[in-house]
């Protein structure tokens, strides 16, 4: 189903934004306060938070036959 591959792909999308903007805190001098730590934190805390959520929705989509396993071909 065309609908899934797009809801999965935009997650892909998101968990990498998400990735990249806790490697820009992380890279950033860093304040007196530590704001710069919290917000990494939170940063990568949202991105294990999406991937957990991807991997449930793929298996709900598996499980009610919205998409299909098809395998690796073989190239004989």
């Amino acid at each position: 189903m065309l609908g899934m591959k797009i809801v999965i792909l935009l997650a892909l999308f998101a968990i990498v934004v998400v990735l990249a903007s806790a490697g820009v805190f992380m890279l950033r001098r860093p304040g007196s306060d530590g704001a710069q730590h919290k917000r990494m934190a939170r940063a990568l805390a949202l991105r294990v938070g999406l991937s957990i959520t991807l991997f449930l929705l793929v298996l709900l989509a598996w499980q009610m036959g919205w998409i299909e396993p098809r395998g690796i071909p073989l190239g004989r």
